[in-house]
């Protein structure tokens, strides 16, 4: 086994303990990996508090062009990368390039944006400016299904700002943030980026410790408000992006089979471990018989199995907590509704699960109303379109949501009734470092990306002089 080793001030250093990072195609340990103490916690927020001043006084565009470097390494290391990454996820080899890919392009946007000064007043009376100022030390806590994308969706907009950072990846998938630690290591100033490994111990350490300004979490709504009442007590910023229960409103004029391709890869992308990914599918009843079957096609036709392997379409539960959960989710399928495609585990030596389609189910049936996050597809009829936006805002969710329909203008008009932070048209999952990601209700705090997002990990300081 490869030898792992955490970043903290500069240095790859071992942990106090150590953790095995399972495969979940096998369910057999593959990487041995540090574990991090609460000493060695408290001395990665120490380096990142020694390291603020000096970074944040380096000129704005010479942090963007670190940035820029951080791409370009992670492009000339990415095809050992993307391997790491399907075998501690799971996800299909080209899914896992394509998050290579991705993060080098959410870097390389990163490097482009900026926070100059803005002017509010300067004429004989006076000047006023409107400047943004780090924060300071930034802990960044990421989930298990993107864990390298998500990984620089904090590093890149906290340093980029002028904050040092401290980043804790999930116990399940760390290897990938081990080997981004030491790419970054050649790249930033000692103590500018961290990361730590944890057996989901730390958080709470990490997350009331005095020194530390800022938490931006990816993950469960249950981890983030746990997460959200642990830094009260200092008033820390926070931004949290949350689970959902993403509606899809599928209208009777669409083409049934360009319509369920659609739907199906964006339910079933990872596994279904996707935030955003349709975690519930409204189909006009007109059309309901036929959009059942293709779906159902589509599913049987996947190909499960070990991401490494040629043709793999749909890879494992990434662990198995998520799979032991997925598979009580399949249990009120067959009780709740009836279950057309998939609804087996399969006998593979991982955490394998066929995608499941389920039809004849309805809004109070858990398979409905809560996020499944694995390969299972609730397909539920409607005849009245305002009746079902209704539904699709009853959740107590408001991550994502999209409407499909040859109409435009109606289905538009439709999207502005849905209470998500993203709502999109004949699309889903259409997300892009320039665009803004924010949630409704319990599906997080705060923005993601964009000018907005970089804007989160900065303090507003107003400059006002009398002349």
């Amino acid at each position: 086994m490869s030898q792992y080793r955490m970043l903290i001030g500069g240095e790859l250093v071992a942990g106090d303990a150590t953790l095995d990072v399972v495969n979940p195609a096998n369910g057999e340990p593959f990487a041995t990996v540090p574990r991090a103490s609460v000493a060695q916690a408290d001395a990665a927020i120490a380096a990142a508090k020694a390291a603020v001043p000096g970074w944040s006084d380096v000129p704005f565009a010479e942090r963007q062009a670190k940035l820029v470097e951080l791409a370009d390494a992670i492009a000339a290391n990415a095809g050992d990368l993307a391997r790491l990454l399907t075998m501690e996820q799971g996800k299909p080899l080209p899914e896992a390039q394509g998050e290579l890919a991705w993060t080098e392009g959410y870097l390389r946007h990163y490097a482009t944006l900026e926070l100059p000064d803005r002017v509010i007043q300067d004429d004989a009376s006076g000047y006023i400016a409107v400047q943004h100022r780090p924060l300071g030390v930034v802990v960044g806590i990421i989930a298990w299904n993107f864990p390298l994308l998500v990984a620089c969706w904090k590093i890149g907009p906290a340093v980029l700002a002028g904050n040092a950072i401290v980043l804790k990846p999930a116990p399940t998938t760390p290897v990938t943030a081990l080997r981004l630690g030491e790419i970054c290591r050649d790249i930033f100033p000692a103590g500018v980026v961290n990361i730590i490994t944890d057996a989901n111990d730390l958080g709470p350490h990490l997350t009331s410790h005095p020194d530390v300004a800022k938490v931006g979490f990816t993950g469960s709504t249950a981890t983030g408000k746990a997460i959200l009442a642990n830094s009260a007590s200092g008033l820390k910023r926070i931004t949290l992006e949350l689970g959902g229960n993403d509606p899809a409103i599928v209208l009777d004029d669409v083409d049934v089979k360009e319509t369920a391709k659609a739907i199906f890869g964006n339910a079933f992308l990872n596994c279904g471990q996707v935030c955003l990914a349709v975690k519930r599918a409204y189909v006009h009843e007109d059309i309901y018989d036929a959009m059942c079957e293709e779906l159902a096609r589509l599913a049987e036709e996947a190909i499960v199995g070990d991401g490494l392997e040629q043709g793999t379409s749909i890879g494992p539960i990434q662990n198995r907590a998520q799979f032991e959960k997925v598979q009580g989710f399949l249990e009120t399928a067959r009780r709740d509704g009836k279950v057309i495609a998939g609804g087996e585990v399969m006998d593979k030596g991982g955490y394998f699960i066929r995608p499941t389609i389920v039809r004849d189910v309805s809004d109070g049936d858990m398979i409905v109303d809560e996020e499944q996050f694995g390969p299972i597809l609730p397909v539920i009829s409607f005849a009245d379109v305002d009746d079902v936006i209704g539904r699709a805002n009853a959740s107590e969710y408001g991550l994502g949501g999209s409407v499909w329909s040859k109409d435009i203008g109606r289905a538009a008009d439709i999207a502005g009734r849905i209470e998500s932070g993203q709502v999109w048209v004949n699309q889903h999952i259409a997300i892009g470092p320039h665009i803004p990601m924010a949630g409704f209700k319990n599906s997080g705090l705060g923005v993601e990306q964009s000018v907005e997002g970089l804007a989160e990990y900065t303090q507003v300081r107003v400059i006002n002089v009398a002349r």
